[in-house]
């Protein structure tokens, strides 16, 4: 979290770190029969989320922002503030009855298990609500009133409230927690699995950008708008052809370098700009990596920015 230089940033990074143990939970709550037989799962999600959802990041929230957004003039009595901390004061209370429970869970009739997992689930409703609440209305009230220097002041409170409670390793201590809630999860994770292929197709088909992807072995994959005009035309002959056999001589060993750079972990992205055809071309290059950190390959986004260029001023959605 060192990375983050906002306050309103870092509060909501975790919340999708509270987002992921809550998913989950929930994928055990929805099998509660089954995941009784080997509770681990959920009792970590549980105590993930006391330890970490309330005792961390409750904590930040109720010790130094809403205290802060106080003297700022926003009502920390009723208002949305009055509702956040009545909120975290239910979500609190749900989760110490469930970890309380759920020892005895395993002996318990169906119904009493059924009567456990609802309570699972409202403190799940609870929690989705009240994050969607934090992050589209009660954080954009916060910056309008937040100050840079005051910025600078909580987010060193909160990284001062981690070190206190874990040490200096203590966001390593955060991810190891969560890793352990997530071992052998059938929670989705990543939300693309949302998606089904036809999904995913369309998606990659409607971006405004020209996407290539070279494998691993440096052999195109894939790219998206097969059968759409293109910046640079190609057809589905490419598919399985080595990279440097689809750059001019001269590029060739620059393109070998970057995907050195990429595969050594010594550069982290490369991009070049050109004028074609009465418009000015943006081409950039990013390693792939998987969720264990293993090169994957090469992603190639090529856009026209000639009209970016010339953007000024502002055009809101709302006004």
């Amino acid at each position: 979290m060192a990375h983050y230089t906002r306050w309103d940033d870092f509060l909501v990074a975790e919340h999708e770190m509270i987002e992921r143990a809550m998913a989950v939970l929930k994928s055990n709550l929805e099998k509660i029969d089954e995941a009784v037989k080997t509770p681990l799962q959920m009792q970590r999600a549980i105590d993930f989320l006391l330890e970490f959802g309330d005792k961390i990041h409750n904590t930040k929230e109720e010790k130094f922002l809403f205290p802060l957004m106080g003297q700022k003039g926003l009502p920390v009595e009723g208002g949305p503030i009055g509702v956040m901390l009545m909120e975290h004061d239910a979500e609190r209370k749900l989760l110490q009855k469930m970890m309380h429970e759920l020892p005895s869970l395993v002996e318990a009739t169906t119904t009493g298990r059924h009567k456990f997992a609802a309570g699972g689930f409202e403190y799940l409703t609870i929690r989705a609500e009240h994050i969607w609440k934090e992050n589209d209305v009660l954080y954009p009230m916060g910056r309008k009133v937040i100050s840079e220097e005051e910025n600078s002041t909580l987010l060193q409170e909160f990284k001062n409230l981690d070190q206190q409670t874990y040490g200096d390793a203590a966001r390593q201590h955060y991810e190891q927690m969560l890793a352990e809630v997530e071992k052998d999860s059938e929670a989705k994770k990543r939300l693309i699995r949302n998606l089904s292929y036809e999904q995913i197709d369309a998606i990659m088909e409607t971006l405004p950008f020209e996407v290539t992807f070279v494998d691993a072995e440096d052999t195109v994959a894939y790219f998206n708008k097969l059968d759409k005009t293109k910046l640079f035309p190609r057809t589905r002959s490419v598919i399985g052809r080595k990279v440097e056999k689809c750059h001019p001589e001269k590029s060739v060993d620059m393109v070998n370098e970057i995907v050195s750079g990429f595969k050594d972990r010594s550069m982290d992205h490369a991009e070049f700009w050109i004028d074609f055809r009465g418009d000015k071309i943006l081409i950039r290059y990013y390693p792939v990596y998987s969720e264990a950190d293993d090169y994957m390959g090469v992603l190639e986004v090529t856009q026209a920015i000639g009209a970016i260029q010339k953007i000024e001023g502002e055009k809101r959605l709302i006004y």
